[in-house]
């Protein structure tokens, strides 16, 4: 693991929230007689009210460690990432759709492009509704649409669950990958799950608070199926997604009409689970920084696991939606347009022209973003015809 010496320190108020959201989570462990499946710890980590990480008010999203943020996703990297979605939703819209759902809205940058890039289209939605947990979040929402696009800000509406009944275009960037997971580790060919204990006096834990990995053995009965999946006997730590296939489950039984379109790194099942990927994917950001300790400064730095997007689909398909697109977000941007778009900008300009077109080789290329970060759409009762733009070469479907 990476030393919390070789990481940037926190301020003293925001080291004493963190020490608070310790506390919690020590006295959690102990009420729960001195373990915790990763996915409580993890979900305590980041949504604990008024301390975790996403409920509390740390910068989170920026370009870059000088901001205080820890990382930077695509909406705040080019604002040809919204344009190129409107390209997609504009259609669906005109089928009849009044409404656009957003989960997790983050600074509110996509939602302001989403609603700029409609108008011209000639397709806004009649409302742009946000699910949003965090109050700090939504006012950075509420203010990122009031300064970009005043105009449009009273089509938000922000809710605090999902709606019962919903026909629209539903949006997630980056949603999948903070949901809770739960560890699992296969040592010696038995499974056992991985939860976080108190350390003890004197261990050799790099993490900046008392916290450790503990595991214990499953019974053949409690070991989730997904697991099975493994072959072989060899060592391996991965994760299991429960929530995040909830999650889709929940998504289907809301979407009565319209497509739903998540974007978010991640593999297939067989990708997922292959050999190659024997230490998990569990990963943790702080300022900018990638590193595997999900105990330094618990509330202070995002913890994510890729989305396995396999369980994803079957569990939308459960639900009774339909599976009608996935692929890399290079190639559904490229279907979609992204690079016509670039080109409406004026090459010779380099001082615009040159920044824009590196901010979307980032979303394209495979060493950044573009392979990496897939997207899948999900759809109930869309009118037949030619399959959704942003699939139209390079579906992989058949992979899930």
């Amino acid at each position: 693991m990476q030393k919390a010496a070789s990481l940037p320190l926190p301020p003293a108020d925001a080291l004493a929230a963190s020490d608070s959201l310790a506390t919690r989570i020590g006295e959690t462990i102990d009420a729960a007689g001195g373990w915790l499946g990763f996915d409580r710890y993890m979900s305590l980590a980041l949504y604990a009210p008024g301390l975790g990480y996403y409920s509390g008010g740390a910068a989170k999203f920026g370009r870059d460690a000088r901001d205080g943020s820890d990382f930077i996703t695509a909406p705040e990297l080019s604002p040809f990432f919204a344009r190129t979605l409107a390209r997609q939703f504009a259609p669906l819209l005109a089928q009849g759709l009044p409404r656009l759902l957003e989960f997790g809205a983050g600074t509110g940058r996509l939602a302001a492009d989403l609603l700029l890039a409609l108008e011209q289209d000639g397709q806004l939605p009649q409302e742009y509704a946000i699910v949003e947990l965090s109050g700090e979040l939504r006012a950075r929402q509420q203010a990122t649409l009031a300064q970009r696009a005043p105009h449009l800000a009273q089509r938000a509406v922000w809710l605090d669950t999902l709606p019962e009944h919903f026909e629209g275009v539903v949006v997630g960037n980056e949603v999948l990958d903070a949901m809770p997971v739960r560890l699992f580790a296969r040592k010696g060919g038995r499974w056992h799950e991985r939860g976080v204990a108190r350390s003890v006096a004197g261990d050799d834990s790099t993490s900046a608070h008392a916290f450790t990995f503990e595991d214990r053995l499953l019974a053949e009965a409690d070991i989730p199926e997904a697991l099975h999946a493994i072959p072989g006997d060899y060592d391996v730590v991965t994760e299991t997604h429960a929530e995040a296939e909830g999650f889709a489950r929940a998504v289907g039984a809301m979407l009565a009409r319209g497509a739903a379109f998540f974007i978010d790194y991640g593999f297939p099942a067989s990708e997922y689970y292959h050999p190659q990927r024997a230490g998990g994917t569990l990963m943790c950001h702080y300022r900018h920084h990638a590193h595997p300790d999900p105990f330094l400064y618990p509330g202070l730095q995002d913890i994510t696991a890729h989305v396995n997007f396999s369980g994803i689909a079957h569990a939308a398909v459960d639900a009774g939606l339909t599976v009608a697109g996935f692929a890399s977000q290079a190639r559904f941007l490229m279907n979609a347009g992204i690079t016509d778009l670039l080109m409406t900008l004026d090459p010779s300009d380099a001082r615009t022209f040159l920044p824009a077109a590196n901010a979307v080789q980032k979303l394209l290329s495979e060493a950044e973003m573009g392979e990496l970060f897939k997207v899948i759409a999900l759809t109930r009762g869309l009118d037949d015809g030619e399959p959704l733009a942003g699939f139209a070469r390079g579906d992989r479907c058949h992979a899930l």
